[in-house]
This record gives structure tokens, C-alpha cells and sequence, in this order.
């Protein structure tokens, strides 16, 4: 079957944009991987509008990337912050490649802003491609001569 010949609206990419794939939305994601979680702090942080930042925080919970907790420091009132579920979890290697190509292609001369090291060895984290097998896959022509591009379980 030829690319051509699929219906778009069933890719997973596609799908996966519908739920990250706006700016705010991986800005959020960063800063919850980093430990930001309170929505106070996740607004200061990003410069983000609360109605912007709601929006996109309604969003994450509903697709169960993130779970919003109820705390309440003394003498104030409820509030609420956003941990990352597993299914979050599973974008930490797409927040690394992003990252990685940033840091590639978008750093200054002095080069990139932030380091991301393992840390039991403290060598760079970086994301990696490669086939069920194991075997590594580095470019999208590997991929394509190695694989045949053909509908899936879930296509209509």
C-alpha cells in the first residue's frame, strides 16, 4: 500500500498532536518533568496566561498525561497540582529528542542552555531509535528499506 493511500486522520502522529502538539503544551510537560507541578509556579515560570494554562492543563488530565492532586498549604485554600501519569512518563524520550535537536540546531554560540546527564554515569541522555530487535536505526531510510509501510490493527 502506497503513504498516499492512508487516511490521515488515523495516524498516530496526528493523533498524538491532537493532545501535545501545541506550544504551551510541551512548555507544560518540560516543566513537569522538571518537578514544576503548582499551577502558580508553572504560570510564573512559562510567562503563561492562567486561561491559556488551564486550557492546556484541562487537556493534559483528560488525555491522562498528567493527574491533577489536591494540596492545601495551612491557612489557604485548595489548590491543585499536576504529577505525570505513566502515559507522561512515556514522552520523556520525545521531550529528550526535542531537546536534542534544539541543542543541535537552535543554540547560541555558546552552545545549548542545559545539560541532561544520566545520573548514575553522567553521560548526556539522548534518544535513541532502533527496531524491536534491538538494532539501531539512524536515519529514515533505514527504516523504509528495512520495513514495509502497511495498515495496522487499529486502521478503519
Amino acid at each position: 500500500m502506497d503513504w498516499s493511500e492512508f487516511d490521515t486522520t488515523e495516524c498516530s502522529i496526528q493523533r498524538t498532536l491532537d493532545v501535545i502538539g501545541e506550544k504551551w503544551t510541551v512548555l507544560i510537560l518540560r516543566e513537569a518533568f522538571n518537578g514544576v507541578r503548582r499551577f502558580d509556579a508553572i504560570r510564573d515560570h512559562l510567562g503563561v496566561s492562567d486561561s491559556v494554562l488551564s486550557d492546556r492543563l484541562r487537556t493534559l488530565v483528560r488525555a491522562d498525561v498528567l493527574e491533577a492532586n489536591t494540596y492545601r498549604e495551612p491557612g489557604r485554600r485548595a489548590r491543585k497540582e499536576y504529577r505525570l501519569t505513566a502515559k507522561g512518563l512515556d514522552l520523556y524520550p520525545v521531550m529528550i529528542a526535542l531537546l536534542r535537536w534544539g541543542d543541535r540546531y537552535c543554540a547560541g554560540p555558546e552552545g545549548p542552555p542545559l545539560e541532561v546527564s544520566h545520573r548514575d554515569c553522567g553521560e548526556p541522555v539522548r534518544a535513541v531509535v532502533e527496531c524491536a530487535a534491538g538494532h539501531s536505526v539512524s536515519s529514515p531510510r533505514e527504516a523504509v528499506t528495512a520495513a514495509v509501510t502497511r495498515p495496522g490493527p487499529g486502521r478503519g
